[in-house]
């Protein structure tokens, strides 16, 4: 039967992993929702009661030690139970049950970040979030090492904060950003604190804290709770109702991964018009802005306009703003979705070209 259930165990981290990301992919999606958090701070919190209990084992084990013996750290009422289920209940479901936390929270984050992800500093922090995420579902047999375990528990507390106190506030103000970090940390801090024989080391937590404060005004975190959700540059745009609409190019036909066009055929004098949609959580007030920008050989990107338009929180389709140009020159530009403080939410490139529109069965009509 050991051996049984030896051959089924190693197959967990695979169930693990697949079955939460699945089931996060599925429920959580492009939006975040007051339900969505209180489920993850109830894997926070479960995951502090564990991290808890865990330390309280440690300590009797090591009193237990100091006694010369270890039927002490055993509960007298599982002392029928047989050795195999013993070995499980007292040894091992506490870790499997905390991977289980830790990567409900590490899916769910590493989804909402990559949502909000539109350029490559923003990616590269999704990613790294995602090699958590796996590495994750191969590390549990690590967690006794408390000042591993601290540092994951920290990291979630963090980011999971950074959405939350957002959420209760109705602000993405950056200072929320640095008080929600602060909790997070300090959180961690008082948990090890309040747990019997402060087990492990906590300053990597701090360290953590420290590095998201510097990456945040370096504009490698996304301004999270806001979710990018659509954006599109096309001509003829029309508000028909409770619906934005575009008249767009298809993209060719070898282009099968696009829903348009990367090229935009203008006319002289025409308008060419860029739409976004943003998730935003209910209460949450700011505003949003346009950032047009063309590419010069010699300078660069170079910012043309940026224009703003205000954003309240709540619609589950996004919520939307549109801001227009004429008489754009052709070449490569790109439109850059940014919050008042400049953090970047999406980014759409694109290139313009001066010609003869092209004909009426290329061009589609998008709606949002």
């Amino acid at each position: 039967m050991q051996s049984r259930f030896a051959n089924i165990r190693a197959y967990f981290p695979v169930l693990a992993f697949f079955g939460g990301f699945l089931w996060d992919a599925l429920t959580i999606g492009r939006s975040v929702s007051p339900s969505s958090l209180w489920v993850l701070s109830g894997y926070l919190a479960g995951a502090a009661s564990i991290l808890w209990w865990l330390g309280h084992r440690r300590h009797a084990l090591a009193l237990a030690a100091s006694e010369g013996g270890t039927q002490a750290a055993t509960p007298r009422h599982h002392a029928f139970l047989p050795v195999l289920f013993r070995s499980i209940w007292w040894e091992r479901a506490p870790l499997l049950l905390l991977q289980f936390l830790f990567g409900g929270l590490f899916s769910a984050l590493f989804i909402l970040y990559f949502e909000s992800s539109s350029h490559l500093g923003a990616m590269l922090w999704s990613i790294g979030l995602g090699g958590l995420l796996v590495a994750n579902e191969f590390i549990n047999d690590k967690y006794h090492r408390f000042t591993l375990t601290w540092a994951l528990f920290g990291l979630c507390a963090m980011l999971l904060f950074n959405f939350v106190l957002p959420f209760m506030v109705g602000s993405i103000s950056v200072k929320w950003f640095y008080l929600s970090t602060l909790a997070g940390a300090g959180f961690t801090h008082l948990l090890r604190q309040n747990t019997r024989g402060c087990p492990g080391r906590v300053a990597p937590v701090w360290i953590i804290a420290a590095m998201l404060a510097v990456a945040y005004p370096l504009d490698l975190i996304p301004p999270v709770p806001l979710v990018k959700r659509d954006m599109k540059v096309g001509i003829n745009f029309a508000h028909v109702g409770d619906e934005y609409r575009l008249t767009l190019e298809k993209a060719p036909w070898w282009e099968f991964w696009r829903e348009s066009s990367t090229e935009v055929h203008l006319a002289p004098g025409e308008r060419l018009y860029c739409v976004s949609s943003v998730f935003a959580p209910g209460g949450l007030s700011t505003r949003l802005y346009h950032r047009w920008e063309h590419y010069d050989a010699r300078r660069g990107w170079v910012t043309v306009s940026r224009n703003g338009f205000g954003l309240f929180g709540g619609r589950n389709g996004g919520f939307r703003g549109y801001t227009y140009k004429q008489d754009v020159p052709a070449g490569q530009w790109r439109v850059e979705v940014e919050t008042e403080n400049g953090r970047t939410v999406a980014v759409h490139a694109f290139t313009v070209v001066s010609d003869l529109p092209p004909e009426q069965d290329m061009l589609t009509v998008w709606s949002l």
